[in-house]
């Protein structure tokens, strides 16, 4: 799996040794994976220093904060990782769903930095990025290519991104304040579905050797980070919960589909606490649900293919929510009549301001926790746990079309309407919900093979071995070795901390 960023030492010197000197020349230091995942770790004098860089700076030491645990303004740390907890005035169900905040990250308030920082660092450790004569190419439908883009400044290389011509404004705002050239912005066509789009110009891309294919959709280093990291950050934030209720247990971890890479924190919970790891996706594109297809407008969850990175034989159920219900609850948190409908439907002042931390796939994930605890009839002593990959401030531009789509215009978005809004989509019946056996995992898995075998050119040997789980255990062994990696490239560029 030469290709899929799974070396562990170097594997060309003059490279590395270019990596080096570009990384003395800026003056960076990289964070370990094991100070990412516990940010206690960052070294005083690095800590001290952060004190004077904003977190929005495309700034080398914002690498250091590339974390679940920073403060809600996003410049200190905080032992346990901002969070809700929704409770039933709000959800409808007795289950408490305990959602993770990404809106804290870094540059991008969003936790595909996290990721991207993963992808990149790996290969630069290893000798497989040039920094002096190569592009990080950043292939998403969603945030991922805009926290590449943020990585890629804070290291001094040229990134760009690669995402659909349909995704939201404010993305493609933030990335023109950020590329070097607006032609480091590639438009794809289509939307959030289109994903095979993004791979054929992916593949035009890596006809020139001076670009690097960062994939999201393949790239391991985005499954370990998110096991490494973003696993034992949900676990303290569940610890954190239970504490405060008493016989509490973790029943779920609930994640849109997207590259699959957030899903890896399933496999860390379900491995120390016996949760279901469950993957969620849009109705009208019910890849895994029914082998369908189609178009929606979640963004930043993509579909119409199984990511090489997905533990498909690790997942225990698949949830299906509409993009009708994510854009009309986007109007109903994001507005003065929908937060006033909410609040005569008793959910308390607070709760409703701290849904601005919700952006359209965190309202997904959401949706879909609550659908799960429906369908199983969960109590008030089974949380179910999901994350908020970002805030509604990425899809403002998004509230009017929702307007004119469904309510008449966009005249119809009254207080009427938003009671229907309420009623439809937080009180639903359970449906669309897949509890997953064998059969169903083998189908799903088996569905990849058209992707990568023949679409990409996976051998059938790196395709199969994925079906076992111990391969997925055994490629933890990875994060050790690239940490010792990363402290040597330290060393070597000297740069203090």
């Amino acid at each position: 799996m030469t290709s899929l960023g799974l070396e562990r030492d170097v594997v060309d010197s003059d490279v590395y040794t270019h990596a080096v000197e570009h990384l003395r020349a800026a003056g960076v230091r990289l964070p370990t994976f094991a100070e990412l995942a516990d940010p206690g770790r960052i070294p005083p004098a690095v800590r001290e220093a952060l004190g004077s860089v904003g977190p929005d700076d495309a700034h080398p030491l914002n690498l250091f904060r590339v974390h679940w645990h920073n403060d809600a303004h996003r410049t200190g740390q905080v032992a346990v990782p901002g969070h809700l907890v929704l409770e039933e005035a709000l959800t409808g169900v007795r289950a408490p769903i305990v959602v993770a905040l990404g809106d804290r990250f870094p540059m991008i308030q969003a936790h595909k930095v996290l990721p991207a920082y993963a992808c990149l660092a790996a290969r630069l450790v290893t000798g497989q990025f040039d920094p002096t004569r190569q592009r990080a190419v950043w292939p998403s439908t969603g945030n991922y290519c805009r926290g590449g883009v943020a990585i890629s400044r804070a290291l001094g290389v040229h990134g760009v991104a690669v995402l659909p011509e349909g995704m939201s404004e404010e993305r493609f705002g933030w990335l023109s304040d950020w590329v070097l050239d607006p032609s480091d912005v590639v438009r794809t066509p289509g939307t959030e579905s289109n994903v095979k789009e993004i791979y054929d110009e992916c593949r035009r891309l890596e006809a020139d050797p001076r670009n690097v294919i960062l994939n999201q959709f393949s790239e391991f280093a985005n499954h370990l980070a998110h096991v490494t990291c973003t696993g034992p950050a949900l676990e303290r934030v569940y610890e954190a919960v239970a504490s405060e209720h008493a016989g509490l247990k973790l029943a779920a971890f609930v994640s849109a589909t997207g590259s699959a890479g957030t899903l890896g924190a399933g496999d860390y919970l379900s491995e120390r606490h016996g949760s279901r790891t469950v993957a969620v996706e849009a109705l009208e594109c019910p890849t895994l649900l029914l082998n369908g297809f189609g178009e929606h407008n979640i963004q930043g969850i993509g579909d119409k293919h199984v990511p090489f990175i997905h533990n498909v034989m690790g997942t225990h159920a698949v949830v299906a929510i509409s993009d009708r219900a994510t854009d009309s609850l986007n109007l109903l948190f994001n507005t003065d009549v929908g937060r006033a409908c909410l609040a005569d439907a008793g959910v308390a002042d607070d709760r409703v301001r701290s849904l601005r931390h919700l952006g359209l796939s965190s309202i997904c994930n959401v949706l879909a926790a609550i659908r799960l605890a429906r369908t199983l009839d969960l109590g008030p002593d089974q949380a179910v746990l999901t994350v908020a990959t970002d805030g509604a401030n990425l899809y403002a531009s998004e509230l009017d079309k929702a307007r004119s789509k469904y309510f008449a215009g966009g005249s119809g978005f009254d207080a009427a309407a938003c009671q229907s809004v309420f009623d439809e989509h937080l009180r639903c019946e359970p449906e669309h919900v897949l509890l997953c056996d064998d059969d169903d995992r083998a189908r799903m898995f088996n569905l990849g093979y058209f992707t990568w075998v023949e679409q990409q050119g996976v051998s059938l040997e790196d395709f199969e071995a994925r079906r076992s789980l111990e391969f997925w255990r055994n490629l933890r062994s990875l994060i050790p070795a690239w940490d010792e990696r990363i402290a040597a490239l330290n060393r070597e560029t000297g740069v203090a901390g």
